[in-house]
């Protein structure tokens, strides 16, 4: 058996998620303790800032830190890891590029300057269902505005992103060119876009404060959909304003052995991503200590 820990991205937070880890894990407890400011949004959020994206990173960040740990503590690593945007930092996180206190920080960072860097209502992002790539490249070529691919994240589902003429037009094309679905997406701006290009200067600015350590497991990158000999701080400046390759990223894992994948974090997406390239492989998602339990229980059998 071949494991890789997938990392959730922004968009599947919760109010309450982490909530019962803390609840039956002391090592959790101790971890949540040391950041109250991010429990509180994690698990009571009293002032509604679970959605904005300088909160949720971090919030992020700290549950799937903590569930990563807790299968490891219950005797399950992974070879590779991998993340969707924000869950490669959580992955690299979890196999030790930074401490968690470091990775808290630069997350903090990047999510205040993601959630800063365009004026608000100006730009936007879309999914496309149901369309080849090919088919979606031809769509984003807009006689206005700025339209471009966020992430390449299975067979027939593919995000745009862009200022709001070019999504607009965008997304009028896809719909001509037979998309089963054109799904805008509640985000705060034009994610992994050329507009966010001054956001990766900044950015990086932010990742230099810190020397990574190479992680201790496999890492997959957003940037390539393979591991890379590239500086850390490199790719990660890139990965803010570029293209992910998700789909590209579950290929390689394939390529590379893996057939069992343990998507971590809130939400079953990246799971779902998994089944649309390939269904005979083994898929768990661990989302609550229920989840967690029974993975557990699962694999050790």
């Amino acid at each position: 058996m071949k494991i890789a820990f997938l990392f959730a991205g922004q968009g599947a937070q919760y109010v309450g998620q982490g909530k019962d880890f803390y609840e039956n894990l002391d090592f959790a407890k101790e971890i949540y303790d040391k950041y109250p400011d991010i429990k509180e949004i994690c698990f009571e959020d009293s002032k509604n800032l679970i959605n904005q994206t300088a909160y949720a990173q971090p919030t992020m960040l700290l549950t799937g830190y903590v569930i990563a740990n807790a299968l490891k503590k219950g005797g399950i690593e992974p070879e590779y890891t991998c993340g969707l945007s924000l869950g490669e930092y959580t992955a690299l996180a979890f196999g030790g590029a930074w401490d968690i206190d470091s990775a808290l920080d630069i997350i903090k960072n990047r999510g205040r300057i993601m959630q800063d860097a365009l004026p608000l209502g100006t730009t936007k992002m879309a999914a496309i269902i149901g369309l080849d790539r090919e088919k979606v490249l031809e769509g984003i070529k807009v006689l206005d505005g700025i339209c471009e691919v966020a992430n390449y994240n299975c067979p027939g589902q593919i995000v745009i992103t862009g200022d709001n003429k070019g999504v607009d037009f965008a997304m009028e094309n896809m719909a001509k060119l037979g998309a089963l679905k054109v799904v805008p997406l509640n985000v705060s701006g034009a994610f992994h876009s050329s507009l966010l290009n001054d956001a990766a200067k900044e950015l990086r600015t932010v990742l230099d404060k810190y020397t990574p350590n190479i992680p201790k497991y496999k890492m997959v990158y957003n940037v390539s959909g393979k591991e890379s000999d590239r500086f850390l701080n490199d790719i990660l400046e890139d990965q803010i304003h570029s293209s992910v390759y998700f789909e590209e990223s579950i290929k390689y894992l394939l390529e590379n052995g893996v057939d069992t994948f343990i998507e971590i974090g809130p939400g079953k997406s990246l799971s779902g991503f998994v089944k649309r390239v390939n269904r005979k492989v083994n898929i768990y998602a661990v989302t609550d200590y229920e989840s967690y339990l029974a993975v557990l229980e699962a694999l050790k059998k």
